[in-house]
């Protein structure tokens, strides 16, 4: 290592030291590509704005061609092209320049999908929908089961202890619900929730998801991309998310 490597990452750590102080905790690195929103790039930077300044502890850090008026954001310029973006992002990632990265339209491998979050509106309750974007399996069973499992998981992770799970009522519902009741019975840690409908059970219907009957709502991946832009964006017609996570 050259004296110049050791002033830089002294420089870095030292940096990060004062960051963290200023804003209360570890200071945190998340990449966001700058095209492929529907709404154009201008909103996505007004996102990362939005969100620098409701987390001090946040940096974000735009990939892709630099937007006029946005000087305040860290970016990473590439050509306004796809594979370019895609591949300054994978690079940030992998040597360490970002912790994380939201991706649009970006061709993510299989097994890797979205768990979405959601206030439902009968009675204001959380809710997560596993999943909403790509792909845990090829097979529609099996994705709704990796679903409930990615689900369970997610809800743990945000301090949930023992989230209730229940299935929506599409094509297959049954068959993973089996499936993850054998799960359950060979000691997997998961808990089924009711419907309120008065006969309960584990399979969901519209209103129970309306009212929010379960803690893990668990569908195939269209279905769940659908049911995420109706929660959050019903009342904007889609041009804003008005509630929930996103």
């Amino acid at each position: 290592m050259t004296g110049k490597d050791t002033k830089r990452i002294i420089g870095e750590a030292l940096r990060d030291i004062v960051e963290s102080a200023k804003s209360g905790g570890p200071r945190i690195r998340v990449g966001l590509m700058a095209t492929g929103s529907e709404l154009g790039p201008e909103e996505l930077a007004r996102g990362a704005v939005a969100a620098r300044e409701a987390r001090p502890g946040l940096e974000v850090v735009m990939i892709g061609p630099k937007i006029d008026g946005y000087d305040q954001l860290q970016w990473i310029e590439t050509p306004d092209c796809e594979e370019d973006i895609s591949r300054a992002m994978e690079s940030a990632l992998k040597e360490g320049d970002v912790s994380a990265a939201v991706a649009l339209h970006y061709p993510f491998p299989l097994g890797v999908t979205t768990i979405g979050r959601v206030v439902t509106p009968a009675r204001g309750r959380p809710m997560f929908i596993a999943s909403t974007t790509g792909t845990s399996a090829t097979e529609r069973i099996e994705a709704m089961v990796r679903n409930a499992v990615y689900g369970v998981a997610t809800a743990r992770s945000l301090g949930m202890s023992d989230p209730t799970v229940g299935i929506l009522n599409i094509d297959g519902a049954q068959t993973a619900f089996r499936a993850l009741l054998k799960l359950h019975d060979n000691g997997f840690p998961l808990s089924f929730g009711s419907s309120v409908r008065k006969d309960g059970g584990a399979i969901l219907r519209g209103n129970d998801i309306l009212a929010g009957a379960v803690d893990v709502c668990v569908t195939d991946t269209l279905t769940g991309n659908v049911l995420i832009k109706m929660f959050s964006a019903f009342t904007t017609g889609g041009g804003d998310e008005a509630t929930g996570w996103g």
